[in-house]
């Protein structure tokens, strides 16, 4: 199974491109397992939303 650090960089890296079949697997393997990584998860997709509405406002 992967390390926390290394799914926190899946984590990144999913929201700059899509993950290969083997990135996708070992991740969603390790989040069935890792409650601290599913949160890293739903920050990283907040910060995004929160980024794009804040970036929406500024133009």
């Amino acid at each position: 199974m992967i390390s926390c650090k290394e799914a926190t960089r899946l984590a990144s890296l999913q929201l700059e491109r899509k993950l290969s079949f083997g990135e996708r697997l070992q991740y969603r393997l390790h989040l069935a397992m890792c409650i601290g990584c599913r949160r890293a998860e739903k920050q990283f997709a907040f910060m995004r939303q929160a980024m794009g509405a804040w970036m929406s406002q500024k133009h």
